[in-house]
């Protein structure tokens, strides 16, 4: 038995089971390499990296590793920001048959202590900026060799963009016992061997939040990251004419897949930016006739709320959307007016190297995760009996499919408890409670671990915050529960307001509320703040704000 309720909506032009290739990821670098050497691979800041050149540096790069001793297997870090540089050095550890470790570069020293004893990593690619954080490792851990990468040297000269500090900053030239610079990895021209990784090997492990705890590898094989690849290339029927934003972090699965392993595939481009800026975005759509823009959708609230943002001609976009959160209606709505296309939303998570689900562009629904997509297998199931859900029936979603995480790294207890099987088939359980629809389409609830009981009523703080977006004069909000000896929880909005509503009260806002949803759901407490904590990936902090609250009041 296989969920097939939504295949009545299955875009017309597309098969619904997808033949993946029997080859390692970085065979696809090789392949639109040989097929079209001199198509633009990467534009960056103005300056443009052909396919040849990508190619032959990756190589180069991959040799280097293994003059440093990186072997089939070994695990390497990757700790850097959106760049040129990410690209060669993420494709070179797989050329040479080694496991990308992609750090958030956020991470500091702690964290970078457990990635490196928990992967066993001796080498690191770092850019320039995180030097001073990983550098003093070198002395205390197993870690011995870092290359060093600097931004600058792959940028346009005369770009007139403007460029986030780290770009901007002179080249590294500090050389040390332990660390050379990109320049010099390559002045070697080392040769690599023979490239063996199948689909079956280890490709990429990246880390979870760790916010139950220190972070967790989530163990994927080429065959797993293949998969996202080629979906996502197919879904949004990608070529090698597709330019590409990609503003999307890289450590993370969603930019990983959607801006650099699928463009690479399909030998489309990708205009890299190292740092969001709404109004550098606007100006490289324009510029380099962006056709394709995967984001989130804190990335598009503030992309929309430039007041230029009318200046600009956006016209050659075709496609965009994202996830991390539901898009609001009034933001989508803006969208639509502005491009005419709707924000297609998907879902996904590390464990499945970024999306199981995603909207059809030709039926998409707001505020919805989409549809299963090739050969996904998706359940509402039963959070504690863990017995199957029917349509409209909430429960947590599990997926069973190619792009599925094998396990956590050295965590077998937590790997067996993230399963579960049903129809003789291993299931993965997302931790996310939602639904179906008739027709098969997927929605949100909230994370398990979320929910506000508020005097025995279920608060979804997803759902509060959705209706809260329409409200003219919130421009962010995160809603969280707060301790309240009557009700044991009570509903919080911490809201950022828009310029033009810096009169607004809070009983304003809950006045406003009353007239929108149910009694039980209407925040008791607002807190105008001037904004809101962001994960890199742009992902609201509900959880920063939902512990500073506790506390506070404990």
């Amino acid at each position: 038995m296989t969920f097939t309720r939504h295949h009545a909506v299955w875009p017309r032009e597309l098969p619904k089971s997808l033949q993946l290739p029997q080859t390692s990821v970085f065979t696809n670098l090789e392949i639109s390499a040989r097929r079209y050497p001199d198509q633009t691979a990467i534009i960056f800041y103005d300056a443009p990296v052909t396919y040849r050149q990508l190619f032959d540096e990756v190589e180069i790069m991959a040799g280097y590793l293994q003059s440093r001793g990186v072997q089939k297997g070994d695990r390497v870090m990757l700790f850097m920001q959106n760049s040129p540089q990410y690209v060669i050095a993420y494709y070179a550890i797989l050329r040479a048959d080694a496991v990308v470790i992609p750090v958030n570069p956020m991470n500091r020293a702690a964290e970078l202590e457990h990635f490196i004893a928990d992967t066993g990593a001796s080498v690191c690619l770092a850019g320039q900026e995180l030097v001073d954080f990983i550098s003093p490792l070198l002395e205390t851990t197993d870690l011995n060799h870092i290359v060093v990468a600097s931004y600058n040297t792959y940028i346009a000269p005369d770009t007139d963009l403007d460029l986030p500090a780290e770009v901007a900053a002179p080249p590294w030239t500090s050389e040390t016992e332990g660390m050379v610079s990109w320049e010099h990895a390559l002045a070697q021209a080392y040769a690599p061997s023979a490239h063996t990784a199948g689909p079956e090997d280890l490709s990429v492990i990246p880390y979870s939040s760790g916010t139950t705890g220190a972070p967790k590898g989530c163990v994927h094989t080429h065959r797993s990251l293949m998969a996202t690849a080629v979906h996502r290339a197919f879904w949004n029927l990608s070529t090698a004419n597709t330019v590409q934003l990609a503003t999307l972090p890289f450590f993370h699965v969603t930019g990983m897949t959607g801006s650099m392993n699928s463009p690479i595939y399909s030998a489309s481009t990708s205009v890299i930016m190292t740092r969001w800026d709404r109004t550098t975005a606007a100006r490289l759509i324009e510029r380099y006739k962006v056709t394709a823009w995967a984001n989130i959708v804190t990335m598009a609230v503030d992309f929309l709320s430039n007041p230029d943002i009318g200046q600009y001609d956006l016209s050659s976009l075709t496609t965009i959307g994202g996830g991390g959160a539901a898009m609001p209606e009034a933001v989508a709505a803006k969208l639509k007016a502005m491009t005419g296309l709707d924000y297609i939303e998907g879902y996904g998570l590390s464990e499945t190297m970024a999306a199981t689900h995603i909207n059809p562009s030709n039926r998409p629904k707001p505020q919805c995760l989409g549809i299963p997509v090739f050969d996904v297998d998706s359940r509402i199931i039963d959070v504690e009996t863990l017995e199957e859900k029917g349509p409209g029936e909430t429960g947590e979603i599990v997926s069973n499919g190619p792009q599925v995480t094998i396990g956590y790294w050295k965590r077998p207890a937590e790997t067996e408890a993230a399963f579960v099987e049903i129809d003789g088939k291993r299931f993965f359980r997302t931790g996310d409670l939602g639904y179906y629809d008739e027709e098969g389409y997927f929605f949100m609830v909230d994370r398990v671990k979320r929910m506000i009981n508020a005097s025995g009523f279920k608060v979804w703080p997803s759902e509060v915050e959705g209706m809260m977006y329409r409200h003219p004069g919130i421009h962010e909000v995160c809603v969280i529960s707060s301790p309240d000896p009557k009700r044991g929880e009570t509903v919080k909005a911490c809201i950022v307001l828009t310029p033009e509503a810096d009169n607004l009260s809070a009983d304003d806002i809950i006045t406003w509320c009353k007239s929108q949803m149910a009694a039980y759901k209407i925040p008791a407490l607002i807190d105008f703040v001037d904004q809101l904590p962001k994960s890199p990936t742009g992902k609201l902090m509900w959880r920063a704000l939902q512990e500073e609250e506790w506390k506070a009041k404990a």
